[in-house]
């Protein structure tokens, strides 16, 4: 399994990767090694035990059954919250029939001022100062009572409006309520499904140990290189979605040795301005090198191009550009940027990600003058590989732990929204008062 990709999907969703699964992946935590200590070595020692192991996949059973009576709990709640039994269905279809009888009463009351109005203009020359007072007395009195109405029309309207409102604000609350512990539950399930993954192959890794404990071979493990350095230059510290970007990526070997292969790795991620919402889709990334002049598409988690050989103190520039698709929606983002080696000696490693911000803007913005992206923190995460058979040019087909290629992969799922977003959604568009 691509490191990288591994490593890049934890290092995105480590804000909400839940908690049991943390509880399984001890071997995410500073892998660097100790003097006199190899990155294998190191990797052993933090590796979890098979009862570690079990302790952990009950966890996530428990957390997992948990969530699923959560998300039951909370679609029943969903359910009676948009049927018309509901307390606040009914308070608005109430006081929706109030407005709808002020309107009828408002109506009438127009139509007898307007009568009285009429029989007052219409009074006959001959008409007594009796008949004329009368007259214009039951166009005061029609007044005062449109008037009145009007007033309760105006009372009757607000709260209505107030009710529908409330109404529409317990649905809402209920469908967020439901979405979220749909998302709860598909975390669980995924960590469950993890940890009993890492299980498995943890007892398949220890009987096939059993089974090889003579065979002798012990390959050299990937360690972290210092020496090896990836700078991006030219990355802008604002992109505008509709945009594409050219930067670069400089690689430099501050070894005293000759690399055979280094691999540069450049992975973006975004997400939309609620910070919950992951829009990586909308990236396309492509690179270019001397010895690759045209541009080559990028695959989700593997190398940008490779640099062979990269000699001691030596660098070489990886030509990089972003396209951006028009419909990506503002939020923020991050590049991150690494860089692996590997020799024909079968020795192999590279640095951790350097982290570089920046802010994704709505397509047709004008940012005006931009500066570059600056390199942030540093992740210390590494855990140790080790290369399985004979390399062909990238790092792409090394292994790790074999417990913790699956506990990235589930970190790094993301959610869709459930359903009972949507239905709000919809009702809302709908205009429904009730």
């Amino acid at each position: 399994m691509n490191i990288r990709r591994m490593l890049a999907t934890a290092v995105v969703t480590a804000v909400t990767t839940p908690a049991v699964l943390l509880t399984v992946t001890p071997a995410f935590a500073d892998a660097r090694p100790t003097a006199g200590q190899s990155a294998a070595q190191q990797a052993a020692e933090d590796k979890p035990t098979i009862e570690e192991l079990e302790a952990a996949a009950a966890e996530a059973q428990k957390a997992y059954d948990a969530a699923v009576a959560a998300e039951k709990a909370a679609k029943e709640a969903f359910d009676f919250a948009c049927s018309d039994e509901a307390p606040h269905a009914v308070a608005a279809k109430a006081a929706a029939d109030e407005a709808a009888a002020a309107k009828t009463a408002k109506e009438a009351a127009d139509q007898a001022l307007a009568d009285a109005q009429t029989e007052l203009a219409e009074l006959p020359e001959t008409a007594t100062e009796e008949e004329s007072a009368a007259a214009e007395k039951k166009v005061a009195d029609a007044e005062a009572a449109a008037d009145a109405a009007e007033a309760a029309k105006s009372a009757a309207d607000e709260k209505a409006k107030k009710a529908a409102t409330d109404a529409d604000n317990a649905r809402v609350g209920a469908g967020q309520a439901l979405t979220k512990a749909e998302k709860a539950t598909a975390e669980a399930l995924k960590a469950k499904e993890a940890a009993d993954k890492a299980l498995a192959d943890a007892k398949a890794e220890e009987d096939g140990d059993d089974d090889g404990d003579d065979s002798g071979d012990d390959e050299g493990a990937c360690v972290p290189e210092n020496g090896l350095t990836t700078v991006a230059q030219g990355l802008p510290s604002k992109i505008v979605a509709g945009s594409t970007v050219d930067f670069s990526v400089r690689v430099t070997n501050g070894t005293d040795k000759t690399l055979d292969e280094v691999l540069p790795f450049v992975y973006f991620h975004a997400t939309d301005k609620s910070g919950y919402n992951v829009i990586d889709e909308y990236f396309d990334l492509q690179w270019s090198t001397k010895n690759s002049p045209g541009w080559n598409d990028v695959a989700d988690g593997e190398y940008a191009g490779s640099i062979s050989p990269l000699k001691a103190g030596a660098h070489a520039d990886v030509k990089l550009r972003l396209k951006v698709d028009a419909k990506a929606p503002a939020g923020e983002g991050m590049a991150f940027v690494a860089g692996d080696y590997v020799n024909d000696d079968g020795t192999c490693g590279g640095n951790f990600f350097t982290e570089y911000e920046f802010d994704l803007l709505a397509a047709g913005s004008k940012p005006g003058k931009v500066d570059d992206a600056k390199p942030g923190k540093t992740s210390k995460t590494r855990p140790a590989v080790v290369p399985q058979g004979g390399t062909t040019g990238t790092l792409a087909n090394t292994g790790a732990d074999t417990a913790l290629p699956q506990l990235a992969a589930a970190a790094g799922a993301a959610v869709a929204l459930g359903a009972g977003a949507v239905f709000v959604v919809r009702r809302r568009k709908a205009g429904s008062a009730s």
